[in-house]
């Protein structure tokens, strides 16, 4: 059953052609943005990596991968990303980034086992990004200074989209609420973990930074699930903005401070996964190889939808969608590319 819904006297902002449009003035103006924000450079990225490298983000550990296999590669196995969490860093060191500076890059990737909904699509867009840090960095007071630069340029897009498409209505909140998902659960310990976001946000907080997703609360349970072997998750969290049309919190960054040796090897013993200490990557990080980094991933496609005010991520992105969504969409008079 599809999880879609349209609300009610919904209408798409803009026809087909001047949304391309709006989505093309995003994209190049957005990258921009942030490359000044956070002194970042771009570079290639990769649509697939071996599976026996360790480079691909396992997400919450039961999404699987688009697997094949390569007969001209010894017959290797490759994967495609689910993110470039992990091979980012590598990347930093292979092309000799210092610290102060970063890459950002296009990621496409597939996920084959989302669920689907009005946010969720299989197809994933992001701009990821990666930048090297000093071991003084490490700390919640430049992650929250990161933060901040990284709304100050949604931001500045969104408020320059209105100026070019004045049929665009979307003010979005600079100020940002900073929040653990210690505090939110003890605020609203009988809702779910999104429905504490949508309450916190429903008060008043119309961007929030929600800190230190992965490890388990009082409730035993975490707030949501975050691979163990990229960020520190005592320095990591959430990007969250206000959806006027929508009527809830959207996620639009995930992000942090990554792990470093120390960081690593608590978090793979507490989520169980000791057998990744034999992959290269993990082994190099462990071993001190790798730079000390921080990084992560805004979704293009989230970025689209929350600033031209659309209701249904297909109307900014080409997928594949079940026979209900289709329908309801439909139905609703809106047109998924």
């Amino acid at each position: 059953m599809s999880k879609t819904y349209i609300p009610e006297g919904y209408k798409t902002p803009l026809n087909v052609y001047d949304m391309q449009c709006a989505i093309e003035f995003i994209k190049g103006n957005f990258q921009d943005n942030l490359k000044r924000a956070l002194n970042l450079r771009r570079v290639s990225a990769p649509l697939f990596v071996r599976a026996d490298s360790g480079l691909n983000d396992d997400l919450n550990g039961y999404e699987r991968a688009v697997s094949f296999d390569i007969p001209a590669a010894d017959g290797c196995i490759g994967v495609v990303v689910h993110s470039l969490a992990k091979w980012k860093r590598l990347a930093l060191k292979r092309y000799d980034f210092f610290p102060g500076n970063g890459l950002y890059t296009d990621m496409n990737a597939i996920r084959r086992d989302e669920e689907m909904d009005n946010l969720h699509s299989i197809y994933v867009d992001q701009w990821d990004w990666e930048k090297v840090i000093t071991r003084e960095e490490r700390n919640v007071d430049y992650l929250k200074q990161t933060v901040r630069a990284i709304v100050g340029a949604i931001c500045d897009t969104c408020d320059a989209l209105r100026r070019a498409f004045p049929q665009l209505h979307v003010k979005l909140e600079r100020d940002v609420t900073f929040i653990t998902t210690q505090e939110l659960e003890d605020l609203y310990p009988d809702l779910t973990p999104s429905q504490r976001e949508t309450a916190f946000m429903r008060e008043g907080h119309k961007t929030v930074f929600l800190m230190q997703i992965g490890g388990k609360l009082k409730s035993g349970k975490p707030h949501d699930g975050r691979a163990p072997d990229y960020d520190d998750w005592q320095l990591n969290g959430d990007i969250l903005m206000w959806n006027d049309v929508l009527d809830r919190a959207f996620e639009v960054s995930s992000m942090g401070i990554r792990v470093d040796e120390e960081s690593l090897d608590r978090q793979l013993t507490l989520a169980g996964k000791d057998e990744r200490r034999n992959f290269p990557f993990h082994k190099m990080l462990l071993s001190g190889e790798l730079p000390l980094t921080m990084g992560g991933g805004i979704g293009q496609s989230r970025l689209c939808m929350l600033m031209t005010g659309v209701a249904h991520i297909g109307e900014v992105q080409v997928s594949i969608w079940d026979h209900d969504t289709l329908r309801i969409c439909q139905e609703a008079g809106v047109q998924l590319l």
